[in-house]
């Protein structure tokens, strides 16, 4: 390998996968160059790989605003250290721990903190499914505004901050509030990561889960107050045990049919519903409990402002990212490590890690 190239997981289609050698990236003005020191295996990387592409641009219907098509570099939940900066480049350092808040957003959105809304922006993507690079390669340049400095926060606990941020802009989407019971579907990485978010801001929560192994790291992480198999246990009765009239805010973390109908009894009168996981089919849903009980059922998408706060309640110690780290592997293992796990023994694993530079 030459000083002007680098190795890359370039996703050419579905089921098609490719460990590339292709050019570094170079600095822009207004960019920074970060080497990847780790990137987090996301269940968007997966429906991509196993139904896609989704996202990811297909040749003839290049991506709006990045301009790409397929093959395109993979991986968005990344930490690194910043190696250049480039012109007009004032708010991180050489040398600096960061994560990447990973968007592709029309440059004429303005994205400054009078916008809540440029994630929702027409022609929103997302860099490592998009274009514009990704995480999964040993290098990356990345506009100013995406970059997050994350102070001392270890950077492969730092990988799991993108995660932890669509767990943070649900609960803000919630409206809950310290005190408020939340019943969670789903001990996957979101699932468990939302959960955390609740815990930090002092809310009762509880977990649905059909798989031992995760209700078992629930446990581990303390991210809940009760856990439940929806197997054994009728999730709604016990929910009105613990919280009479019902859970005052409920997260699908799972697109699983019965999960969504067990939140939709489980809330109270004029609850919250909402719909964290990204659903690869038609969902239904019994009307006329939505009227009689007032249910708001809200959608979630990523996150918008999220990153700064959800870095300050890692930094502060009120969640602890290392217990959902279950593995490290190299680009080279992806696949046949990763992905396979992830899509084949899922409850055998929450986050899968990958260091570019591992051999």
């Amino acid at each position: 390998m030459t000083l002007g190239t680098m190795r890359a997981a370039r996703y050419y289609g579905r089921g098609d996968i490719r460990i590339d050698t292709i050019p570094r990236p170079q600095l822009q003005p207004g960019t920074v160059a970060i080497d990847v020191a780790y990137c987090g295996i996301c269940g968007s990387d997966l429906h991509e790989y196993v139904d896609g592409p989704i996202f990811i641009p297909t040749c003839g219907r290049p991506h709006p605003v990045s301009k790409e098509v397929a093959p395109v570099t993979l991986g968005h939940e990344m930490s690194g250290v910043v190696t250049e900066v480039g012109e007009g480049v004032d708010h991180v350092k050489v040398g600096d721990s960061v994560v990447v808040e990973p968007y592709i957003i029309d440059p004429k959105v303005d994205t400054g903190p009078a916008n809540d809304a440029y994630h929702i922006s027409k022609g929103m993507g997302f860099i490592g499914l998009c274009g514009r690079g990704g995480g999964l390669a040993e290098r990356i340049v990345v506009e100013k505004r995406w970059v997050h400095p994350v102070g001392d926060v270890p950077l492969d606990e730092a990988a799991l901050i993108e995660p932890l941020s669509v767990g943070y802009h649900a609960f803000q989407r919630s409206g809950g509030k310290k005190g408020d019971f939340a019943l969670v579907t789903g001990a996957g990485p979101i699932g468990l990561l939302t959960a955390a978010v609740l815990k930090a801001e002092g809310l009762i929560v509880a977990i649905s889960e059909p798989s031992g192994l995760r209700r078992q790291k629930a446990q581990e992480t303390g991210v809940a107050d009760h856990i439940f198999d929806p197997r054994e246990t009728n999730v709604v009765e016990a929910i009105e045990g613990l919280r009479p009239g019902g859970a005052d805010i409920a997260f699908e973390c799972t697109s699983v049919q019965p999960a969504f109908d067990t939140l939709i009894d489980a809330v109270r009168p004029r609850g919250v519903v909402v719909v964290v996981s990204i659903w690869g089919h038609k969902a239904q849903m019994d009307m006329q409990k939505l009227v009689l009980k007032e249910i708001d059922i809200r959608g979630t998408i990523a996150y918008v402002h999220s990153h700064p706060e959800t870095i300050k309640l890692v930094q502060s110690g009120r969640i602890n990212l290392k217990p959902f780290i279950t593995g490290v592997i190299g680009l080279d293992q992806l696949v046949s490590e990763g992905f396979d796990t992830l899509i084949h023994r899922n409850e055998t694993a929450v986050k899968i890690l990958v260091d570019p530079k591992k051999r």
